[in-house]
């Protein structure tokens, strides 16, 4: 009789991280691990909604979405990085003082 073997699945806690094996320690693993599971996942877009949102390069991000086809400067491994928020509503308090003085 034929035997049907299947694989091991041997990453199921390391995921993507799995071809680093046993070096360079668990935590920058982790660490890594986050960032390119960050980087290579699709992210929401504003414009149209959808999860459509992939990295093309280093802080360059594009909608993946058919009618859409946006892109957006972003962070390296996110869409949006937490000082982000900080320059965007600095950036709207200040317009927002200028449009009131004229």
């Amino acid at each position: 009789p034929i035997c049907e073997y299947k694989m091991v699945k041997r990453t199921s806690k390391m995921g993507i991280m799995g071809n680093c094996g046993a070096r360079y320690g668990a935590n920058p693993r982790k660490r890594a691990k986050k960032l390119l599971t960050s980087k290579n996942s699709r992210h929401l877009c504003s414009f149209c909604g959808k999860f459509s949102f992939k990295r093309k390069a280093v802080g360059i991000w594009k909608c993946m979405s058919a009618g859409c086809d946006r892109t957006q400067a972003g962070g390296a491994y996110t869409l949006s990085t937490p000082n982000s928020g900080t320059v965007r509503s600095t950036v709207r308090r200040l317009r927002e003082l200028t449009t009131t003085k004229q």
